[in-house]
């Protein structure tokens, strides 16, 4: 791990009406990520950017340091590059933001089916071979860095023939782009899914690849564990974060997601209670992530 590791916060609609620099002091992170989606105008307009949310796009690029998030890119489904969202939308508020890179999910996207949550690559060595020659393209034409994001999910692509943490590595050697590990992801899984191994899957990705980190919290409804950004991070994902902090030499950001309502119906509603919640996480990731530096500079 760097010493130049930073906290951040996703500057979400959650967040802005929370209210950044009142309920939630702004001093404890030092990068907001956004979501390209939000910002970005619909693929049958006249515009790249939505006019609508450019003020605030360039009020969030006036006061912070910004990463660029994708749900919705598109780049891994089989519509031609230069027609996706992440190359004609995504792209632009990438060079706005001055993001150092751009991260998305390892969603199977597609345009008809763009708004769909949470649908996961096939897990296989056809689909390695083929998503990365695009995952390449597409760092090659965005000229940063592209960053996977492990995804959650409520059931596993069929066809696949290896363990997700297997394809994922597959994936990044072949191309050569780069991670956005997703601890809560990852718990949520394990939860969810019987026999999902948390520490077989951090064995098994390359950490070195590794640029970004997400913590949140989810919370457990209609007989299932949601990752609906709405609760304190759980231990478990503390205890992850601080396996792979040492393990991470090029890390850059650990992000904290925190979204409410937007994920599910049932989602705990947001209240006052929400603005300490959000401070304690943060100062606990960065007493985790400063916990780490005093132990690596002892050994050194």
């Amino acid at each position: 791990m760097g010493d130049d590791v930073r906290i951040g916060l996703q500057l979400n609609h959650t967040i802005l009406e929370l209210g950044v620099g009142s309920g939630i002091d702004p001093a404890l992170y030092e990068y907001g990520e956004v979501l390209c989606d939000a910002f970005a105008a619909p693929l049958d307009s006249g515009y790249v950017i939505d006019p609508a949310t450019r003020p605030l796009l360039d009020e969030l690029a006036s006061a912070h340091k910004l990463l660029a998030h994708g749900n919705y890119g598109a780049e891994f489904g089989f519509e031609p590059l230069d027609e996706t969202p992440c190359l004609k939308r995504h792209l632009a508020i990438v060079r706005e933001t001055k993001s150092p890179y751009y991260s998305d999910h390892l969603f199977f996207g597609f345009q008809a089916g763009s708004y769909m949550w949470s649908s996961p690559l096939p897990f296989s060595r056809a689909e390695v071979e083929r998503v990365a020659g695009r995952a390449a393209a597409v760092q090659d034409r965005i000229k940063l860095p592209l960053l996977h994001e492990n995804a959650f999910y409520y059931a596993q692509m069929p066809g696949g023939d290896m363990p997700e943490a297997e394809f994922i590595a597959a994936l990044v050697d072949k191309a050569q782009t780069h991670l956005l590990l997703d601890l809560h992801n990852i718990y949520a899984n394990s939860v969810n899914f019987e026999g999902y191994d948390v520490w077989s899957f951090l064995r098994t990705i390359p950490l070195d690849r590794v640029l970004q980190i997400h913590i949140a919290g989810g919370q457990h409804a209609e007989n299932w564990y949601h990752d609906s950004h709405c609760n304190s991070v759980p231990p478990p994902v503390w205890e992850m974060l601080a396996y792979v902090l040492p393990r991470a030499p090029n890390l850059k950001a650990i992000v904290l997601e925190v979204q409410g309502p937007a994920h599910n119906h049932t989602t705990r509603p947001v209240d006052d209670t929400w603005p300490a919640m959000i401070n304690e996480d943060l100062r606990r990731a960065r007493a985790v992530l400063d916990e780490t530096r005093q132990a690596t500079a002892s050994v050194g």
